[in-house]
C-alpha cells in the first residue's frame, strides 16, 4: 500500500469507506472512492474490490483545494437534483 508515500494512514483509508463522498470505477478494474475522514481531511482512495467483499487499497492521497471545489461543486449539482 502506498498511502504512506501521500502521509495518510490506513486508519484513514478505512476512515473513507465509512463516510465515502463519491465511488466511481476507475482504471485496469481498480475503484475511486472519495471521502472524508474522521480529521476532516479529504481523500481519494484507489482500491480494487475483492471477492470476498472486501477492498485492497491501492494508494490514497489528500484531495488538493481545487479537487475538493470541484467536489463540492459535483455534489451540489447531485442535491439540487
Amino acid at each position: 500500500m502506498h498511502c504512506s508515500k501521500h502521509s495518510v494512514t490506513e486508519a484513514e483509508c478505512l476512515e473513507v469507506f465509512d463516510d465515502t463522498l463519491e465511488d466511481r470505477a476507475g482504471k485496469k478494474g481498480s475503484r475511486v472512492a472519495i471521502g472524508k475522514t474522521n480529521g476532516g481531511r479529504y481523500l481519494r482512495v484507489i482500491y480494487v474490490a475483492e471477492e470476498n467483499s472486501g477492498k485492497f487499497v491501492v494508494t490514497a492521497i489528500e484531495l488538493t483545494p481545487r479537487e475538493k471545489q470541484a467536489l463540492r461543486k459535483r455534489l451540489r449539482k447531485k442535491s439540487s437534483k
